[in-house]
């Protein structure tokens, strides 16, 4: 049968192989065509023009439309396809289309881990770009990584792009960090409400700060709350937005689960950024989409506009008529562990790590993700010993993060830092150790990594790792099936990147260094 679409950038892909029907995410085979369509029109784009900020910010958004659970409306696609043309203007240049046009099977492998570094960096550009924070070096790298992933053909050259996206991928972090503290301040340690209260209420999912921002103050005096889910869980830290009463507390789980746990809420639903699923009837007349997300049919919440901020109003009248939301569970989540607030624990840390009290730190950040298998991270938060400490940040948290875990002399065990772009965080973290312990490289520390995966802003995550040192990493639930052996093996030989095991062989390895 022949393909009538092929995608495999996700760690859902079909078999792990490749979806050619449908998207295992839920994009049709259409919306899959304008993406590969769209991507090619931004490689003509950086073959024949210079980048500058209004160029550099589409490249930036337009990638950000094709990652993984943000955007299924072929509508707001073919609209930016028709942009990228107008923007290029007549050419005679050509690029490449869809994953399958290389035959190579190592070039087309460096090339789409690449594309999906890129793609995973575009989201925290974009997210910086919100808040005002621009780095010309980025927009300049997009340009040069995009032209060569449409004529390179050497692994050798792509390759040495490869890891360069992983040094654009902590600047991008690096940015965004910057612009989240700079407009909101530094994280601090807070208890998160998981109940419900009587009043209605809205639920913010995604990861824009901003948009958050912007909603609690205009619903500040409209006698509803406002809760998050998902990634958006983090907004509770930052001093700026945790001022807002109405910021109520966090519902629900992971970006999968919101099939039901959106049913459940009875009110509006605001998705800022990717992770929106395949919208269900039972809470289709109360969603939203703004920013990058968009879905065929869902109301999308304008960009800003001479500076004013978004019209969240339509959300907030909505919200005035909804019964309060249903109860899933009634409990708290602490969480801010961003390095700032690490670092200002940091003379207790290394005081439990000089006394043996904690053993060893284990790096499980990432994304969740429906399949069973991703159950072995639950195992192995609670088959670690009771000396160790999880360092975490993305969805992947919620593998563990409603477990009772207790804490090392009042240091909890469980450390969210927030965001999957918070993995910035942890690295600095683990810097920040290795400086204060003398060492010569972070991987003499007591530290394992052992990260789940499952869209391309964990691929961009992974190559900041890389970049800056860190090696024997674990990589699960599966290793991507973008990886071509001659790829993968380059991975492991180099890095040390290996795949999971069980939670009781790989709890054993890492608590002996390996």
């Amino acid at each position: 049968m022949e393909n009538k679409m092929f995608c495999w950038q996700c760690q859902e892909t079909c078999k792990n192989t490749g979806c050619t029907l449908a998207g295992m995410c839920g994009k049709n085979a259409e919306t899959s065509a304008l993406m590969d369509e769209l991507v090619r029109q931004l490689k003509i784009m950086a073959l024949t023009r210079k980048p500058d900020r209004e160029l550099g910010l589409f490249v930036v958004q337009s990638l950000f439309l094709t990652i993984t659970n943000a955007n299924f409306d072929p509508e707001r696609l073919k609209a930016q396809i028709v942009h990228a043309k107008e923007l290029t203007g007549a050419t005679d240049a050509d690029a490449p289309l869809g994953v399958l046009s290389c035959d190579d099977e190592d070039v087309r492998s460096l090339r789409e881990l690449l594309l999906y570094g890129l793609k995973g960096i575009a989201a925290y550009a974009d997210h910086a770009a919100m808040l005002g924070r621009e780095d010309d070096s980025l927009y300049g790298f997009f340009f040069k990584a995009l032209a060569a992933s449409a004529r390179e053909t050497s692994a050798e050259a792509l390759t040495a792009l490869v890891l360069e996206a992983g040094e654009a991928a902590v600047k991008a972090m690096a940015l965004l960090d910057a612009a989240n503290t700079g407009a909101y301040g530094d994280p601090q340690i807070t208890k998160v409400k998981t109940g419900v209260g009587t009043r209605p209420g809205i639920l913010v999912s995604g990861h824009d700060l901003r948009d958050m921002k912007e909603l609690l103050e205009q619903s500040k005096d409209a006698g509803i709350d406002v809760y998050t889910h998902s990634e958006m869980l983090a907004a509770h830290y930052y001093p700026e937005l945790k001022k807002y009463p109405h910021l109520y507390g966090n519902y629900g789980n992971a970006w999968y689960l919101q099939g039901t746990e959106f049913a459940a809420f009875n009110g509006p639903i605001l998705m800022t950024t990717n992770c929106i699923t395949p919208v269900q009837s039972a809470y289709r007349d109360r969603i939203f989409t703004t920013g990058m997300a968009g879905y065929p049919g869902v109301p999308h919440i304008a960009d800003r506009a001479d500076g004013k901020p978004k019209d969240f109003s339509a959300i907030i009248e909505l919200a005035k008529t909804c019964p309060p939301p249903a109860a899933l569970e009634d409990g708290e989540i602490v969480g801010g562990f961003a390095h700032a607030q690490v670092f200002a624990l940091a003379d207790k840390v290394v005081e439990a790590v000089k006394s043996g009290a904690i053993k060893r730190f284990v790096v499980m950040g990432g994304c969740d993700g429906r399949h069973k298998i991703r159950s072995y991270y639950t195992e192995v938060a609670e088959k670690l010993p009771q000396d160790t400490v999880i360092l975490t940040a993305g969805c992947a948290k919620y593998k563990y993060n409603k477990l009772n875990l207790g804490d090392i002399g009042g240091i909890p065990r469980v450390l969210d830092a927030g965001q999957c772009n918070d993995c910035y965080s942890l690295a600095l973290i683990a810097l920040k150790l290795k400086e204060v312990f003398g060492l010569d490289d972070v991987n003499k520390l007591p530290l394992s990594f052992d990260i789940a995966w499952y869209e391309q802003k964990a691929v961009a995550v992974l190559l900041a790792l890389l970049h800056l040192g860190f090696k024997n990493i674990r990589l699960g639930p599966t290793l991507p099936a973008f990886l071509s052996p001659g790829v993968a093996g380059l991975l492991v030989n180099t890095f040390g990147i290996k795949g999971i095991s069980t939670a009781d062989e790989d709890v054993a390895a890492m608590m002996a260094g390996k």
